[in-house]
């Protein structure tokens, strides 16, 4: 089957924002592209470029990045299984193993959607599409983050309560949306913890302050994906129903989002289970899972607001 999108003329495109063409070129993120133009890479028609405000004609001038004419290339969206010892930056001085380098070379310029540490594995999302990347790593849109990981020593159900609270650290306070034990192996318990954005080794901090050493950690779901039997290093393309889901919650949390509705969680509801920890308990939807519904007073009675 010809690809329609290949064999159709694209039609002219009208000014855009300079940024925004550049995160159409697979750049990363518009924040990220709007650093190029303020560093002076970005040249249109041979002059540099550093303000943010300024709009371009993609199809009558020639924009560079670092001297390299840059071309607005059909969307790309990828699944991987990110193995230890993989780095998700795009750039490495060191020339450590990057997540692109287990891409074919040729292709688009592709970026992940949020970063694992490199000592941990699982589900990474990568694409050319800056601007699903940017909404998608952003917390306001919650897309739950999945995870299995292997701790040293048994938790108790306080020390899950306390993760599910939250603690403060110097750059914010971190906690857990839902955390569940799913069985023992030895000296070690395995655990399945939900985040509702991902903030630097927030994970291996949090169990690291309760006395429990992460010893694997392994992304197995982002929102409505999930990496089922993809392998250490391998990748494949997001199937068109994957697709559809993941901008279609996106559409939905956009839409909570933008009238101060409760947002839903974009976690993959498991036998039996809602639409995701949280979800239709207390006033604030996606709020603190797993805390009571005040009880309702007696027949005939009336009740005062506890202040």
């Amino acid at each position: 089957m010809s690809d329609p999108e290949a064999s159709t003329p694209q039609p002219d495109l009208p000014r855009i924002r300079l940024q925004k063409f550049l995160a159409a070129c697979g750049l990363g993120s518009r924040r990220h592209c709007e650093e190029f133009i303020e560093q002076g890479r970005v040249t249109v028609d041979g002059q540099a470029v550093t303000e943010l405000g300024t709009t371009v004609d993609p199809v009558a001038q020639t924009i560079a990045l670092d001297g390299e004419p840059l071309r607005m290339e059909r969307k790309k969206y990828f699944m991987i299984n990110k193995p230890v010892g993989i780095l998700c930056t795009n750039r490495d001085p060191g020339g450590r193993p990057r997540v692109i380098d287990l891409f074919p070379q040729g292709g688009p310029r592709l970026f992940t959607v949020g970063r694992l540490d490199e000592s941990s594995e699982g589900l990474l999302v990568v694409t050319n599409d800056g601007d699903l990347a940017q909404k998608l790593a952003h917390p306001r849109y919650r897309f739950f983050r999945t995870y299995h990981v292997q701790v040293a020593g048994s938790p108790t159900r306080e020390t899950l309560n306390q993760l599910k609270h939250g603690m403060h650290f110097s750059d914010g306070k971190f906690r857990v949306v839902d955390v569940k034990p799913l069985k023992k192996q030895g000296k070690s318990t395995h655990l399945e913890l939900v985040l509702s954005e991902g903030q630097n080794r927030e994970i291996r901090r949090l169990l690291a302050r309760v006395g429990h050493k992460v010893m694997t950690l392994k992304r197995v779901a982002f929102g409505p994906l999930k990496i089922g039997r993809l392998k250490p290093g391998e990748h494949r393309e997001l199937r068109r129903e994957e697709l559809a889901a993941l901008f279609d919650l996106l559409a939905k949390n956009q839409a909570k989002s933008a009238t101060g509705r409760p947002r839903g969680s974009g976690r993959p509801a498991g036998p039996g289970k809602g639409p995701g920890p949280g979800a239709g308990k207390g006033r604030r939807g996606g709020g603190r899972p797993g805390k009571a519904a005040r009880p309702k007073g007696r027949r005939g009675t009336s009740r005062t607001r506890r202040r």
